[in-house]
Parts: structure tokens; C-alpha cells; sequence
């Protein structure tokens, strides 16, 4: 006579018993959403890096210099608000025209024709937020007469919130991390104070 071997429900229950554990504790430890905003942010500061350096090639290359325009652009679904210039990604002072276009003709939302760089424009589209809320957007501004620039983004993940305090520009009041004077900002402004 032959016997079969089988788990007993005993034992499948303390089997799922542990791996009920051990999934809960992998999901305490890691966290999933600081996973993913910390993704997001990695991409935001890449993504203004990107824009940073294809600006930085046009300056070296093109002749003549396109025309910086000075009016702060910004992309997002409401990004800068009718009437409240504020909210353009920290830039007040001269109001803001939301721009939801994403060419690198000067007509995005990064005021500066790409396209003059020497063997063509370093980006074919201007990046996104990957959220691309009225809280997560880029934000550009420009000086024309100096040639210089701005870009800000708003960070979100606790891990690299810190970086809109440090980044030596002037929009660096953080209590909440979503304040208008609270952005990652990056360019050739002294002071990134546009």
C-alpha cells in the first residue's frame, strides 16, 4: 500500500502565516510611495539637468544668441493661474503665462529657441512633470540683456525635499515643501533670484 505526503492545513496556515509577516514587514521597511516619489524627483532633477545642459550648448554654439524671453513660463495643467503670477513656480515679480506646449522653438515653456544649437536641438521635446499638478510642474524664467536663465521644479519625497533648501537659490522657505517660496531651482542667474 502506498501513502500519499501532503501538507496538512495546520501547516499551510502557519506557511501563510509567515509570508503574511514577512510581506507586511518588506512593505513597512521599503514603503512603496517613498519608492515612488523619490523616483519622481529623480526624474525632476534630471529633467531640469537635461533642459540645463541643452541651454548651456546653445550658448556655446549658436550664433547669433536667441532672444531669452523674460515673462516666466510654466507647463502644468493650471500651473500658473490666471491673476496669481505667484504660483509659477516661485516667479512673481513680472507675472507668468502657463504654457502647456512642449517645443524647443521658444514657443514651450522654456522661453529660448533650441533649435539654433550647432547639429540641432539637444532635446527634441521639452520634459514634463511626471505628476503635472497645480503643486508638482517646471517653471521657466530668462533675462535676455544678460543671457541668463532659471529653471524650478517642486520636490516631493522627504529624502530629497532638502536639496529646495540647499540649492543656493532664493526660493529655499520650506516649512510644508509646497509654499510659492519653496522651489528647486537651477541655471545662470546669480543668486536664482528671477
Amino acid at each position: 500500500m502506498t501513502t500519499t505526503k501532503g501538507f496538512t492545513l495546520i501547516e499551510l496556515l502557519i506557511v501563510i502565516g509567515i509570508l503574511a509577516i514577512l510581506a507586511t514587514t518588506v512593505v513597512l521597511v521599503l514603503n512603496p510611495a517613498q519608492i515612488l516619489q523619490e523616483s519622481r524627483d529623480t526624474q525632476r532633477i534630471s529633467d531640469l539637468s537635461s533642459v540645463q545642459s541643452a541651454i548651456g550648448l546653445m550658448l556655446a554654439t549658436a550664433s547669433p544668441l536667441p532672444t531669452f524671453i523674460t515673462v516666466p513660463r510654466c507647463i502644468g495643467p493650471a500651473g500658473c493661474a490666471s491673476g496669481v503670477p505667484a504660483v509659477c513656480g516661485g516667479f512673481g515679480t513680472t507675472g507668468c503665462v502657463n504654457n502647456n506646449v512642449r517645443l524647443v522653438n521658444g514657443t514651450g515653456w522654456v522661453g529660448i529657441d533650441l533649435t539654433g544649437t550647432s547639429g540641432g536641438p539637444a532635446l527634441s521635446t521639452l520634459p514634463q512633470d511626471p505628476t503635472n499638478s497645480t503643486v508638482y510642474y517646471y517653471a521657466y524664467a530668462g533675462v535676455d540683456t544678460s543671457k541668463t536663465y532659471e529653471l524650478n521644479a517642486r520636490l516631493e519625497s522627504t529624502k530629497l525635499r532638502p536639496n529646495m533648501q540647499n540649492d543656493g537659490g532664493d526660493d529655499s522657505t520650506c516649512t510644508t515643501f509646497v509654499e510659492v517660496t519653496c522651489w528647486y531651482e537651477i541655471g545662470t542667474d546669480p543668486g536664482l533670484d528671477l
